[in-house]
């Protein structure tokens, strides 16, 4: 090499690029003419980099070294890019294998982009809260708990084939001033640095960290110059610190040399020479190159620098770009470049990494996770300039979330906080950087003192956890730091306040005295239902499309206007979606929070859970015969059916009783006499809209029941007359009407949306039509349940009457599943439920348990895809609903529509087994390969 050369492979410089990817001039010549040794990326796009980083490498004598800040991947500068957590937020994370896993997919991103060099990991200790410049990007306050993470960070991006850099040295953690902006002074002896600051670095150099970046400094105790020098400049840092007492003899870098905390100190090519002549290099973001190579190479003719000492900076780039594998450079290929810095394995990782760092600081009482669902009456204020709509709406998934207006003054807040019990406030700072500003306003602190004033207040943050120190934490019941405010940390957190998760991370930083760095309060599992992703049960997300692409197929054929499909495996839903519209016209589109009719659903929802703790608590038991439970049935041809037979619909009952026909004129229309538009004591059972029913004509459909005839033989008959039996029974038991029963159950479950006559509780635009009644109502049945018999009843049926959305009815399923537990809670015991999901009358035909629907025997059709264990049980319903439970899998599988809008005589879901052949492919997706192994590059 020439002179010039070998000093131009000192210099890193600035790469820049326009948006379409055209390099700017001043970068070319640095490239192709000052002959320098690397370049760093800032802001861009990956496709537009790449194309800069093939014609830079193609202009140069000697390949680059490609470097780029990606302290949290390759996002920190480049959009439409993956993005890991913040530092701060790892450091959270008690299990660092995680940590090295996230370096190791940086630093996959890294090498298939075209970076050898990173700039991480920081090792700063950030002990000040108040440092302008570090704090999210430090993993914390204390020197052990850094320096575990910023090793186990690189040695991810090494095993990854990725240089670190570790910096700012020797410790810009302690700053109240930024470097970009100033030159901050650290005031500390030179023991404290050596002991503090500096001790992550001991262990990085024994590990073989390829690079160290010296930080623009003023630290007196370090510097023997009675100038100020910054640390970068400073032979005393560089060289006798850093080489000489600690050993390191890979590269150093400086900090960029443009920096306010370098430019200061003197004019261009002037600050160039000063940091070759400290020790350092690779001259970092040179203010003029040309300057910097001008000022060197006159102090080498001047022999102010030797040739040894300017050979042993160039031949340790040189070996580095020979580490890099340069000496067989290639290209960067194109394909795929945008899937691949976006890939499947990056979002379940980041999932767990945010999952293990969320921190509960603070629980008082057992206030979490939230047990008692029945008696609580929670509310969600939003603080903060971030959205925290995820976060809501995974509470929702849980409870009845009332949202209080942020927007508000304080005396409206205490109105409308009222009535309720517990206030959650999530704090939510944008995510968009970490240096953004997250201190509490006056307003924001009066609105805290005020709820804490009032309520159990939980206070979620979406921050850094230093906003906290500007709280009275002791007036909260409890205390969440979830560090961001990305979906993932939203949905996260809000699990971990129900106990579908635990709390596992400790806090990186001290809040204030009480709660220090390294506090932590792992929370229980109340084991309610998760929320997740198909890859976080190992599952790829395509194997589900054929899901899609079936219920699609069956919408546009017009078998339903729309449906709500959910799957959980192992307590973790991870496919719930909407499809379709409330009706053909497609003017409201499905919701998730939708009701529909679950029609014959009831049974096993509404009705058997009341069944099976009668039992549990041998109020009744399988042998007892209806003569004993019902008085009114001995002396009838029913008094000694037995729950057991009854239940397995092998009681010799009719299918059905078409009721409502007795009440029709000879017209088909209700009848005057047992019919009004209006109510009154007489008539005041509500049939629909305008149309009430005598009041005690219920008594009539019983006796019609008590009367009926048998079927001739004991034989296999789905009947819904044994759950008007049955609801008799309850109701008399228990002197209360069943939705009265159940509505404790439901609410105790969390499962908010589950009702009887959703018409007078909530917004009809909320409910999916089910038919164009013109055999009975005359009217659009829509919030009314559909069965005609269960609205002879008042829309409250023991066969049907119940409408849910499918996320409601999973948690009564998962109850099921999980034989009587749910939430933390048992309804009955595993024993009884074992009884109920038995099939008792096998060898006579009869698949079917109690209750419950079983799947169908050899050589007979059923219920299911023919693909599930024996174990496995649910039910269906004919407005076209299902729901099942696969113990063996662990799985559930929900599905609701309308399909009977609008005509119940439309049957298309049913012939071509819809329903079933989405279960199929569920179980194909779980059965069939899963993830594929993780990429390199």
């Amino acid at each position: 090499m020439k002179l010039e050369e070998k000093i131009g492979q000192l210099f890193f410089v600035g790469a820049y690029y326009d948006k379409n990817g055209k390099i700017d001039e001043k970068t070319i010549d640095l490239v192709e003419n000052k002959k320098v040794g690397g370049i760093v990326f800032f802001k861009g796009g990956p496709i537009q980099q790449a194309k800069a980083t093939n014609k830079l490498q193609a202009l140069s004598k000697v390949p680059l070294l490609v470097s780029m800040d990606g302290e949290w991947g390759v996002s920190m500068r480049l959009d439409s890019t993956f993005a890991y957590p913040w530092n701060m937020t790892m450091g959270a994370v008690k299990d660092n294998k995680l940590i090295e896993q996230a370096g190791y997919r940086i630093g996959v991103h890294s090498r298939r982009i075209g970076i050898h060099l990173n700039y991480a990991p920081v090792v700063d200790i950030n002990s000040n809260p108040k440092n302008p410049i570090i704090g999210n990007r430090s993993f914390g306050e204390e020197k052990e708990n850094v320096t575990i993470k910023a090793s186990s960070f690189y040695k991810g991006m090494k095993r990854a084939g990725i240089f670190g850099s570790a910096k700012h040295f020797p410790g810009h953690g302690d700053s109240s001033q930024d470097s970009h902006k100033t030159l901050p002074t650290i005031e500390f002896s030179k023991e404290r640095i050596y002991d503090t600051e500096a001790y992550p670095y001991k262990t990085l150099v024994q590990q073989g960290i390829e690079s160290i970046m010296v930080a623009h400094l003023n630290i007196p105790s370090l510097e023997i110059s009675p100038r100020t020098v910054p640390s970068s400049l400073s032979r005393n840092v560089v060289s006798n610190m850093l080489k000489n007492q600690m050993g390191y003899h890979g590269l150093i870098l400086t900090d960029a040399l443009n920096m306010i905390g370098a430019t200061n100190f003197g004019a261009s090519g002037e600050v160039d020479l000063t940091a070759f002549m400290a020790g350092n290099d690779v001259l970092l973001m040179s203010r003029d190159v040309q300057k910097g190579i001008d000022e060197i190479k006159q102090a080498y003719l001047k022999k102010k620098i030797s040739r040894k000492r300017l050979a042993y900076s160039v031949k340790k780039v040189l070996k580095a770009k020979y580490k890099a594998g340069l000496n067989d450079y290639k290209p960067i290929v194109m394909e795929n470049l945008y899937e691949d810095l976006n890939a499947k394995e990056d979002s379940l990782l980041y999932r767990k990494l945010l999952e293990n760092a969320i921190t509960v600081v603070k629980l008082e009482d057992s206030i979490l996770p939230i047990h008692s669902l029945k008696d609580q009456k929670i509310g969600y204020l939003s603080m903060g300039k971030g959205k925290g709509s995820f976060f809501l709406n995974i509470l929702k998934n849980y409870t009845s979330i009332k949202e209080i207006s942020p927007n508000q003054s304080t005396e409206d807040i205490k109105r409308e906080i009222a009535d309720l019990t517990t206030v959650i406030v999530g704090v939510h700072i944008p995510n968009t950087s970490p240096w953004r500003s997250y201190q509490f306003t006056k307003n924001d602190i009066k609105k805290l003192n005020l709820l804490t004033n009032e309520k159990h207040v939980i206070i979620d943050v979406f921050s850094n956890p230093y906003i906290l120190s500007d709280l009275d934490l002791e007036k909260f019941s409890g205390v969440v730091v979830s560090y961001q405010n990305s979906k993932t940390s939203q949905e996260k957190s809000a699990q971990i306040i129900f106990g579908a998760l635990v709390a596992k991370g400790q806090l990186p930083v001290s809040i204030n005295r009480t709660y220090k760095q390294g506090h932590s309060i792992l929370t229980q599992n109340l084991n309610r239902l998760q929320y997740t992703s198909p890859e976080e049960v190992g599952i790829a997300a395509e194997k589900l499309h054929k899901i899609d692409s079936i219920t699609l197929d069956a919408i546009e054929k017009k078998m339903m206007p729309g449906c709500q499909i959910l799957i959980s495996k192992k307590g973790k839903i991870f496919y719930n979606k909407t499809f379709g519209y409330h009706t053909y016209k497609q003017q409201k589109k499905v919701k998730k929070t939708d009701l529909y009719d679950l029609a014959s659903l009831t049974k096993i929802l509404g009705t058997l859970p009341i069944i099976i703790h009668l039992t549990d608590t041998k109020v009744i038991h399988l042998d007892s015969k209806l003569k004993s439970l019902i008085p009114e049935l001995r002396g009838t041809n029913k008094e000694n059916i037995n729950i057991l037979e009854l239940l397995s619909h092998y009681a010799q009952l009719q299918a059905w009783i078409p009721f409502y026909k007795e009440t029709l004129n000879k017209y088909h229309k209700p009848s005057k006499h047992f019919y009004k538009k209006k109510p009154s004591k007489r008539f005041k059972v509500e049939v629909s809209n305008n149309l009430y029913l005598k009041s005690h004509y219920n008594k009539t459909i019983f006796k019609a029941i008590a009367d009926s005839e048998l079927l001739k033989k004991k034989m296999y008959k789905y009947s819904d007359i044994g759950y008007y039996i049955l609801k008799k029974y309850i109701e008399d038991y228990y002197h209360k009407s069943l939705e009265d029963i159940n509505e404790p159950f439901f609410r105790a479950l969390g499962a908010n949306h589950t009702m009887y006559n959703p018409h007078s509780k909530i917004d009809l635009k909320n409910i999916p039509p089910t038919e164009e009644d013109n055999y009975y109502r005359y009217s659009t049945v829509k919030g009314y349940v559909h069965d005609a018999g269960a609205a002879m009843q008042g829309g409250v049926g023991g066969h049907a009457g119940l409408f849910s959305n499918a996320n409601d009815v999973a948690k009564i399923m998962q109850l099921y599943l999980k034989s009587g537990s749910y939430g933390g809670h048992r309804y009955f015991s595993q024993t009884t439920f074992d009884k109920f999901n038995t099939c008792y009358f096998c060898e006579k035909g009869v698949r079917r348990g109690l209750g419950f629907d079983k799947p169908q025997l050899e050589n007979q059709e059923g219920p299911t895809c023919g693909c599930l264990s024996m174990k496995s049980f649910g039910h269906s319903g004919f407005t076209g609903t299902y729901a099942w439970a696969d113990p063996e899998e662990d799985l559930i599988y929900i599905f609701l529509s309308n399909r009977t809008y609008p005509s119940s005589e439309n049957n298309d879901l049913l012939k071509h087994n819809i329903r079933t052949l989405i279960q199929e492919y569920a179980y194909e997706a779980i059965h069939s390969s899963n993830l594929q192994p993780l990429k390199t590059y």
